[in-house]
């Protein structure tokens, strides 16, 4: 995939979508089981589902609905509901489809949460039916994803894709800097400002590098920052032990408690996760702001997939079916994080042109990793890491 996401305009425009409120989108899949043909319906078994790679396996959409609702249940897993607008998403998918109960579990979770999850609880009823996952933990697991090809797969651009349909990227913020403006009264314009007094025993992250793919693109953001690359991250390390030394690096987890209690007043991570933390009407600390660092920026998408030991494999792919909706992607745009199928969306009129607008484009030079970089970055920093900061 390219390196680089070539589309114009300012990142900062980020910090407009805290204040976005999104109008109603219609969706171009919402078809209720009521419509189905029973007689058109093919009756599958939860083995046979579990092997069904688009609607058609089923009978059409409308019979997929069907077999779902007949599920009833669908299993989540590591979804904030701040996160890239996952309430108001997992709230839409419940009242479209009331008849299916949605469990989230472990919300705050990493994504090798979401693979140990799925193989502690294979065969289970509460294994996870789906995915939204690092690229680099995906790689390291590809036996735990199993192929669906979702009816708007052509919106999806070839390189946001697995030709097989294993995964599919869904969205990406840029990696920012959140800060409480009470307590940081002069925002960062740089990555070096956070070794600074004023960031004494401030600065965190959400999680290990080595686990969390969010965390990791911290550590990329500091290589590219300070003369580094994607392909070698000892850069980025050497930065995050130079904060540890400084006495700046605060070892608790990051989190949208730690910020409103003033443990971390001073976040790495993603964009559309700092504008959501300073979100009074989610909970969130007013005085929390976010910057976009001039210079190189990173983003990195999350992949969508099916669990390939869903407990619930027709509610899963309903579940992929809606989330490439125009109404879904439009709430992950409104939230600040780029949708996969933005471009197709702008083609086509579907995009909401005012959240759009609000948002803005992403910075036209945005380091993006590759599968290859994204499983180097996952073997170096599971070395050095631990060795730097342990």
């Amino acid at each position: 995939m390219n390196s680089k996401l070539r589309r114009a305009a300012s990142g900062l425009a980020l910090v407009a979508a805290a204040a976005v409120v999104l109008t109603g989108c219609a969706s171009n899949s919402g078809a209720s089981s009521a419509a189905a043909d029973a007689k058109d319906c093919k009756t599958l078994s939860t083995a046979q589902a579990a092997k069904a790679t688009s609607a058609a396996d089923f009978g059409g959409f409308d019979c997929l609905v069907a077999a779902a609702e007949k599920e009833g249940h669908l299993n989540v897993i590591t979804l904030p509901p701040s996160w890239a607008n996952y309430g108001k998403i997992i709230a839409g998918f419940q009242k479209k489809y009331p008849q299916i109960k949605i469990n989230s579990e472990n919300p705050d979770g990493s994504s090798q949460d979401e693979v140990d999850a799925a193989k502690a609880n294979k065969g289970q009823s509460t294994a996870p039916d789906v995915f939204d996952m690092g690229t680099t933990v995906l790689n390291a697991n590809p036996d735990v994803v199993t192929p669906y090809k979702v009816q708007n797969w052509d919106k999806i651009p070839a390189d946001f894709k697995d030709p097989d349909g294993n995964w599919y990227y869904d969205y990406t913020g840029l990696i920012s800097v959140g800060y409480d403006s009470s307590k940081i009264t002069k925002a960062p314009t740089s990555l070096d400002d956070l070794l600074g007094a004023d960031y004494k025993n401030k600065v965190a992250i959400k999680d290990s590098p080595v686990k969390a793919n969010e965390s990791l693109m911290d550590v990329v953001l500091a290589s590219v920052q300070n003369g580094g690359s994607a392909d070698d991250l000892s850069t980025g390390v050497d930065f995050f032990k130079k904060l540890k030394a400084a006495g700046n690096f605060v070892p608790t987890t990051a989190s949208q408690a730690t910020v409103n209690n003033g443990q971390t007043p001073v976040v790495l991570q993603w964009s559309f996760n700092n504008v959501a933390w300073g979100d009074a009407s989610q909970g969130g600390n007013p005085n929390f702001k976010s910057v976009v660092l001039p210079g190189a920026a990173v983003g990195s998408y999350y992949n969508q997939a099916v669990a390939s030991g869903a407990a619930d494999p027709a509610a899963a792919r309903l579940w992929e079916e809606y989330i490439y909706t125009p109404e879904v992607q439009n709430l992950y745009l409104a939230a600040g994080a780029y949708p996969a199928m933005l471009d197709a969306m702008k083609k086509d009129g579907s995009v909401d042109k005012d959240v759009l607008q609000k948002v803005g484009d992403a910075p036209s030079d945005v380091t993006l990793l590759t599968a290859d970089q994204a499983t180097k970055a996952g073997t170096q920093i599971a070395s050095l890491w631990p060795a730097a900061m342990g």
